[in-house]
């Protein structure tokens, strides 16, 4: 199986890459995971990763900059229907528009609009932005990608953006910071992630090889 990582100069790259490696490894799959910029190896890959760092007006600027790419996105993942996860950012962009720096358009896969994080005080102090650090998930529906993972498992996130949706068909997954925030969601064939999997440890581990291992 080949995972491909896009590499459109927005993201934790070599650290996603690396854990998608180690993950393979432990659980003995014979999968093959690599960087790429190129449209015709996203087509071919049995599964796709879109990570993402930064904002969401530059990544999606980068990621349409890339000849081809949303093309080959679109096809690998909404007519072939390949495994597909996005972190952090990459998650984000499977929304319909983002508003940080202004308007832009995402992918559209999702019915949603990432928009900044509006935390409610705590203990009469305001908490910072971006919310930086270890969160307990709180697990909102069974998913194949989540087995053996529990309301309370902390994950990392480094974010001042999250999606809201106006309907919460396609949550998997929220964290409390000063209020609701999405944690993680998911589509036939699409997970995506606000926290980076890659830098959390034994529970990121754990979401990894389940998707690896997912067969929509």
């Amino acid at each position: 199986m080949r995972v491909a990582v896009i590499d459109y100069g927005s993201g934790n790259l070599h650290s996603v890459l690396q854990s998608l490696k180690t993950a393979t490894t432990r659980a003995d799959l014979p999968h093959d995971c690599f960087l790429t910029s190129s449209p015709e190896d996203v087509r071919d890959a049995d599964y796709v990763v879109l990570p993402g760092v930064g904002a969401f007006a530059d990544c999606a600027r980068n990621l349409a900059a890339v000849n081809g790419m949303m093309d080959a996105l679109n096809e690998a993942v909404m007519i072939k229907k390949q495994p597909f996860l996005g972190i952090c950012v990459g998650m984000q962009l499977m929304a319909e528009r983002g508003l940080e720096d202004g308007e832009t358009p995402g992918l559209g896969w999702i019915d949603g609009v990432v928009d900044r994080i509006n935390p409610a005080p705590k203990d009469g102090l305001a908490l910072k932005i971006p919310h930086m650090g270890w969160n307990g998930l709180d697990l909102l529906t069974s998913h194949p990608v989540f087995a053996g993972m529990a309301s309370g498992d902390a994950v990392y996130f480094v974010h001042s953006y999250q999606m809201t949706m106006p309907k919460d068909d396609h949550l998997i997954a929220t964290t409390d910071y000063g209020g609701r925030v999405v944690a993680a969601i998911g589509d036939q064939n699409m997970v995506g992630t606000q926290f980076h999997p890659e830098k959390s440890q034994g529970v990121g581990q754990k979401l990894l090889t389940n998707w690896l291992n997912w067969k929509p």
